[in-house]
């Protein structure tokens, strides 16, 4: 098991950058692939980032391409998400979440989630 805990987010303006970061407990976090979702208010849950367990494979959704790096410290169990060139459109909570490594899980399920970190790009 793995709990989740994110920090960083809060008011940035336009253009700007924020980072987020993700600890995980457990002496298991390099058995688990790691993302980021977030959700807008009135809008569905997507999923923004993600990079898998030994950190050399990385999804972006098309939207944050470019702008977005997700990256993971595997020895500190840590996971972050740095955000540049902001917009309106990124206004989100932001989760971190977490899934058993592809060769130890048996269905694609985000099955860890943290508490979320509100997101708020705004002049």
């Amino acid at each position: 098991q793995v709990q989740l805990e994110e920090s960083g987010g809060g008011l940035v303006q336009p253009g700007g950058s924020a980072r987020l970061s993700c600890a995980a407990s457990g002496r298991t976090f390099n058995m688990y692939d790691m993302g980021w979702f977030r959700q807008a208010p009135g809008k569905e849950r997507e999923v923004v980032a993600s990079i898998n367990w030994s950190g050399n494979a990385r999804y972006y959704a098309d939207s944050v391409k470019g702008r977005f790096t997700i990256s993971r410290d595997n020895a500190k169990n840590t996971m972050s998400l740095q955000m540049n060139n902001l917009n309106a459109d990124d206004t989100a909570v932001y989760y971190c979440v977490a899934r058993p490594a592809v060769h130890l899980r048996s269905s694609p399920e985000w099955t860890h989630w943290g508490q979320g970190t509100q997101v708020t790009v705004s002049s």
